[in-house]
């Protein structure tokens, strides 16, 4: 089940499921607005988007009100969250699926997003999209491809093949705007050879680990599997946290891994990474590629979860498209 595309003229939520708004600078919320008003977008924000507490963060129960109100907004066409966190996982079980099962809306964000987006494709088959916050619209500078990507998938009725953005960045921009360090962007590379086709599912990896065991964790039948980390996981954590997920039944029905490029302070390497997935006998047979522009550095493409992917990974030639 997919949402009806976005067009100008419609109306955006934008909802705090995981940490608050009030921790985004106010100049910061007004850029994400006018990039979006750019789009041909109406903004409008949930009433307590803006609460906070100890974790930063708002009620249980705000958050869900919220995240129902736009559902049940006949005049509300898309959500987009805020910002991640930690904490996205409280929502699940006092979610109504049925209220969003019925009326269905594009909902965007990523990192502790990860859990509410496969959620929700899990428990009602909904297609939701890994990709920017509403704060990542606040980027200044090197932002251009995320915007593109975001317009493609949600603006937009097509298959895409994802190419590599020109230049990378893993810089503090919200501290500092006019002073950015970008890298050139050497591509994706192959890992593991092979093609494949399936159910696209994932986001980051450690908060897809925690649907592990529950009635929130997507199928892996046919899946291929997006995942990437932020700079908390080292080497280490990432290789035991991939090793769950490989423990999870169904896995051996997975067609493809498709990893998301690394921050500079996760101290992982293309070496380090082809020694963590040579490791693993489960992943010998199935095509793995790596550094694709996804995750916690900028820019990001988005990609919808419950949609499809094809990955065709042989010498050389390496190509990802996804769809709807």
């Amino acid at each position: 089940m997919k949402a009806d595309l976005l067009k100008p003229g419609d109306d955006i939520r934008i909802i705090s499921p995981s940490r608050s708004m009030s921790i985004i600078a106010e100049e910061q919320i007004r850029l994400a607005q006018e990039r979006l008003e750019a789009m041909g977008l109406t903004v409008s924000y949930a009433k307590n988007c803006m609460e906070t507490d100890d974790f930063f963060s708002s009620s249980i129960q705000a958050r869900i009100d919220d995240l129902h109100e736009a559902f049940l907004d006949s005049s509300v066409k898309g959500i987009l969250t805020t910002i991640g966190g930690y904490n996205c996982n409280q929502l699940l079980r006092s979610l109504n699926y049925s209220i969003i099962a019925s009326n269905p809306k594009r909902l965007c964000g990523y990192s502790d997003i990860t859990a509410l987006s496969n959620a929700v494709f899990a428990k009602t088959g909904l297609i939701s999209y890994s990709g920017p916050h509403f704060s990542t619209f606040a980027i200044k500078y090197g932002n251009d491809y995320t915007v593109d990507y975001f317009k493609r998938m949600l603006m937009e009725n097509q298959s895409i093949r994802i190419q590599p953005a020109e230049y990378w960045s893993d810089d503090a921009w919200f501290l500092d705007q006019e002073n950015r360090s970008f890298q050139t962007n050497n591509g994706p590379y192959i890992i593991n050879e092979g093609q494949a086709e399936g159910t696209l599912i994932g986001g980051n990896l450690c908060t897809l680990n925690l649907l592990q065991g529950t009635s929130y964790m997507p199928s892996l039948k046919d899946a291929i599997v997006f995942i990437e980390d932020d700079y908390e996981s080292q080497p280490v954590t990432f290789d035991r946290d991939l090793q769950s997920l490989i423990h999870q039944p169904g896995f051996e029905d997975v067609k493809g891994l498709v990893i998301g490029r690394f921050q500079h302070s996760s101290n992982m390497t293309r070496n380090l990474l082809a020694k963590i997935i040579s490791s693993k006998a489960e992943l010998a047979n199935i095509p793995v590629i790596g550094d694709l522009d996804f995750g916690h550095t900028s820019p990001m493409f988005t990609f919808p979860i419950g949609g499809r992917a094809i990955i065709a990974a042989n010498g050389k030639d390496l190509s990802l498209t996804i769809s709807e």
